[in-house]
Order: C-alpha cells, then sequence, then structure tokens
C-alpha cells in the first residue's frame, strides 16, 4: 500500500508525545496495518489541527474506542486478525456510531456498498490525494453532509411529514412513533428526501449526500446509480419491517426518486 498524496504536506514519522495539539481538537481515529501510511497520514492529520489517534490492528482500536470517542474513524478493509468490515460491525453491535470512512486500496464497488451497507458513511481509496481525505472529514465534523438546505433556507431541525417524524439534529427518524433504525448514510438519504417532499430529487443529488459534490464512483459515468438503488433498497427495507404497507419513497426511473407520502 501507497502513503497518500500529500499535496504540500510532507510524509514524515509522527510522534504523539512530541505533537503540540489544543486540547479542543477534533479526535480522528487511524485504523491501518501499513505502518508508512498509518505514519504519513496521522502526521497529516496532526499538521491540520486534528488530535490524530493511530491504530495497527483493529482489536488494539477496539479496546481503546470507548475512552477514545473519535469524531471520525479512518479504517482500513485488509488487515490482519480482524478486516475493517468486521471492525465495523464489532463497532455497531457495540452500540458505538462513530462516522466510519473507509480508506482502502479496493475500488470494486461491492467493497463500497459492503460498507454503506454496514453504516459507514463514506469509502474513499487510498490513491486520492491527501487534500480529498481531509475534505471528507471536514464534510462530516463540520455537518456539511448531514445538513441539507433548501433555496428558502435551512430545513427544520425536527419536522413531521405525514406518519413520518424526522430530526436532522440528532439523524434520527420515526415512522408511526416507532425508531427506524437507520445508518447515518441512510438517513442522509432520508433527509434530502423529506427536504421537498413530492419533488422528486435525481440520483446524483442523492449520492451527493453521502459521498460529496461530484465524487466519481461506480462504473462508466452513472454507476452511482446502482449504489443509490441500493441504499434506497435498505431504507424501504427498514420501514416495511416497521409497516408492510410502506410505500412512500416513489421512484421516477431513469432519474431518481422522491417522497410522496
Amino acid at each position: 500500500m501507497s502513503a497518500p498524496q500529500t499535496d504540500s504536506l510532507s510524509p514524515r514519522p509522527y510522534d504523539p508525545h512530541n505533537a503540540t495539539r489544543p486540547d479542543t481538537a477534533v479526535r480522528i481515529a487511524v485504523v491501518d496495518d501499513d505502518d508508512l501510511f498509518r505514519e504519513s497520514i496521522t502526521a497529516n492529520l496532526a499538521d491540520a489541527g486534528f488530535d490524530a489517534e493511530a491504530y495497527a490492528c483493529g482489536p488494539d482500536f477496539l479496546a481503546a474506542v470507548d475512552d477514545l470517542q473519535p469524531a471520525v474513524v479512518l479504517l482500513d478493509w485488509k488487515m490482519p486478525e480482524m478486516n475493517g468490515i468486521d471492525v465495523l460491525k464489532a463497532l455497531r453491535d457495540g452500540g458505538d456510531d462513530s462516522p466510519v470512512i473507509f480508506l482502502t486500496v479496493l475500488s470494486e464497488q461491492i467493497y463500497e456498498e459492503a460498507a454503506l451497507a454496514g453504516g459507514a458513511v463514506d469509502f474513499v481509496e487510498k490513491s486520492r490525494s491527501f487534500s480529498i481525505i481531509l475534505k471528507r472529514i471536514k464534510m462530516i465534523t463540520e455537518g456539511v453532509k448531514g445538513a441539507p438546505r433548501s433555496e428558502t433556507g435551512p430545513a427544520a431541525d425536527v419536522a413531521a411529514i405525514g406518519q413520518l417524524e424526522i430530526n436532522r439534529k440528532t439523524q434520527r427518524a420515526l415512522w408511526r412513533g416507532e425508531m427506524v433504525e437507520l445508518t447515518l448514510a441512510e438517513f442522509r438519504i432520508l433527509a434530502r428526501l423529506t427536504q421537498t417532499p413530492g419533488e422528486d430529487v435525481s440520483y446524483r443529488d442523492l449520492y451527493d449526500q453521502v459521498h460529496g459534490e461530484n465524487f466519481v464512483a461506480g462504473h462508466g459515468e452513472s454507476g452511482y446509480k446502482t449504489n443509490v438503488r441500493a441504499m434506497i433498497k435498505r431504507i424501504r427495507g427498514k420501514f416495511k419491517a416497521i409497516d408492510d404497507e410502506f410505500d412512500a419513497i416513489a421512484n421516477y426511473p431513469g432519474f431518481g426518486y422522491k417522497w410522496d407520502a
């Protein structure tokens, strides 16, 4: 595995004992078995003002996560002892909903879909420059991805739309009074659909809610549509687990979806 492109930042070994970081710095956990990559990106994160903590394997990270309380976890997929998807599952099974970005050499769409289905909020190839990785982190820590806005101003933190109650601040949704167990990525899709009920929202717009504007994914110029369809299928399934007659998400073939309830 190669170290990330770092633009103007030069990779260097990171010594957490000598790093100078403000007590209020946002904490980022890096879980990766590649020593050079881990040290490089951790140093770059520290230079960017983050409190970066690095772990060489999943078990070490899981043992520390309760005290760590990271704002974002950068997680490799291919690691000994536990691979990244197993680490993510252990996190979620333990009730930890820390936002996870997979940072991996794996580029096949099947891995991205599995990561998002498991509760990750993003999936980035290691070949991307550090500036891109940094932007993705800030989109999460600064709330850009989770706070869609309309032309008339910010969406209300809490809204009731028919049988749905959606809280954009806590990223929770209730259907007929019962919690819908959505991942963060799935919630962002739902939040965008319900921002403009009754209006069609394009595949691209929905995908951007999870990955950021103009992110290239999938096979071909519209490969991201497969990813959106998979997420919509999972969202519908979670609503149907509560209400067999749920049909509030309508499809406009070739264009996208809308909240129609």
